[in-house]
């Protein structure tokens, strides 16, 4: 019979004010589930509530959903195994890895009914809205758990997520084999991007960033050419046509610009990057019929990235770069949100991988 538990958690109070402490959750109730966490990667949306926040945490009232208000539980990238359920699961057996797929739907606006789940009217993630991850335990709804196969390895489900966020993007882009495409931002998502474009096959992939640690690591995600934030090279990679989709993966007005002018006339720039506005050239890109197309979040996009990291055709691996204890993150957190040099993913290990 399931019991409650208690277990160590990253808290956010407030902007610069991470607390670890014990944290006492209940047994699961219908249709959620207790995972003993494993691995909880840290997301940039992560560093921002903790530099300046709130940005998207509760603090005057509590998410329609989660029904959290701060302080909360981070983490929304995060793995693990199966430690009880509650009524109505099926097919999570105690002791199953899993991996969550963060956000919280309604199931009754419109975007839900039309299986848009990642536009759901009341959205939000574990980890920001609610309680998430960075911890030893967290309770969540099941429709949020996918297994996995036995043996997966948990620090890399810990990235699948953003992989998600990769995955999502390029199948809302037009985005087709043979064509070129133009990637900026050779972050986490950036670098899973130009994966998936390899795989999906892309005549050419050329990525530009200004940090040449991911510059070099790029090569090994399926990039032709790196470059610097330099979309005049672009014109002359592509002998002076441009690319056919520029993906912007970052969320600023300079990178969105850059992007802009990587397209060849009747050419896709997909939006990753979260930006309040925007100024762009609209003339230019009416007489170019330029199209943009915005992309959020993910749905149904767990299942196909395990079948491509089981069968060795997706190397997410190769983004982890650093593993901090749970009992060291709060101080971790703080000296990235501070500007402190990182590498291209950092995880949490959390509890046992096993």
């Amino acid at each position: 019979m399931s019991t409650a538990v208690s277990g160590r958690a990253v808290r956010w109070y407030g902007p610069k004010d991470l607390r670890l402490e014990t944290v006492h959750l209940p047994a699961p109730g219908a249709g959620e589930v207790l995972v003993r966490v494993a691995y909880c990667g840290v997301c940039g949306s992560d560093l921002h509530e903790i530099a300046d926040g709130p940005h998207a945490i509760p603090v005057d009232r509590p998410h329609p959903l989660s029904g959290a208000v701060a302080p909360l539980t981070l983490g929304h990238e995060f793995s693990g195994v199966v430690a009880a359920t509650g009524p109505g699961v099926e097919g999570l057996p105690e002791g199953a890895p899993v991996a969550l797929e963060p956000n919280y739907r309604c199931g009754r606006c419109t975007a839900c009914r039309e299986g848009r789940t990642e536009v759901c009217a009341a959205f939000g993630f574990a980890g920001l809205m609610g309680d998430g991850g960075m911890a030893e335990y967290a309770l969540v709804p099941a429709y949020m758990v996918h297994r996995l196969p036995d043996g997966f390895d948990l620090a890399v489900a810990a990235v699948l997520e953003p992989a998600a966020v990769a995955l999502h993007a390029v199948r809302r882009s037009t985005f087709s084999a043979g064509q070129t495409a133009v990637v900026v931002g050779l972050g986490p998502v950036g670098l899973i991007v130009c994966a998936l474009l390899r795989e999906a096959g892309a005549a050419r992939i050329i990525g530009l960033d200004p940090v040449p640690a991911r510059r070099e690591l790029a090569r090994r995600f399926g990039v032709d050419a790196v470059l610097g934030p330099d979309a005049d090279a672009v014109e002359e990679l592509t002998g002076g046509n441009g690319a056919h989709v520029a993906f912007e993966v970052v969320g600023s007005q300079a990178a969105v610009d850059v992007a802009l002018s990587s397209l060849r006339s009747g050419g896709e720039l997909l939006l990753l990057g979260l930006v309040d506005t925007l100024v762009l050239p609209a003339f230019d890109m009416v007489n170019a019929e330029l199209r943009i197309t915005t992309s959020v979040g993910y749905r149904d996009c767990h299942p196909e990235l395990v079948r491509l990291v089981t069968a060795g055709r997706l190397d997410l691996a190769a983004l982890v770069s650093d593993v901090v204890a749970l009992a060291d993150a709060p101080a971790v957190l703080l000296d990235m949100a501070a500007g402190a040099p990182a590498g291209i993913k950092t995880l949490v290990r959390c509890g046992e991988d096993r």
